[in-house]
C-alpha cells in the first residue's frame, strides 16, 4: 500500500474528529499536523492525541509511522502569536 500523503492525512483526520483547522505536513513516513478542534476543550494533551488516533482508527497503525502534533482548542488557536505555526518545538 501507498505511503499516504500529507493531504490523506489531513482528509482522514478532518472526517473522524470535527476540526475547525487542521493543517498537516509531511513526506510520507514524517507528518507533523496542527489540528484545531472543540472536542480537544478540556482534555490533556495524551487524551486529544489519543482522539485524533481514533479518528485515524487502522490506517494509523498500518500507514503512518510518525506523526507528531500540535492540538488546540479553537481558544488556544485564536490566543496564539500569528508566527507560532512555524517553529515547532
Amino acid at each position: 500500500m501507498a505511503d499516504p500523503t500529507p493531504a490523506e492525512v489531513q482528509r482522514y483526520i478532518a472526517q473522524g474528529l470535527a476540526c475547525e483547522h487542521v493543517e498537516v505536513e509531511g513526506d510520507g513516513r514524517h507528518f507533523f499536523a496542527t489540528i484545531v478542534s472543540a472536542e480537544f476543550e478540556g482534555a490533556s494533551r495524551v487524551k486529544r492525541h489519543q482522539r485524533v488516533y481514533q479518528a485515524l482508527g487502522d490506517r494509523m497503525r498500518e500507514q503512518i509511522h510518525a506523526l507528531s502534533m500540535k492540538t488546540l482548542t479553537p481558544a488556544e488557536w485564536a490566543s496564539q502569536p500569528a508566527t507560532a505555526s512555524t517553529h515547532h518545538h
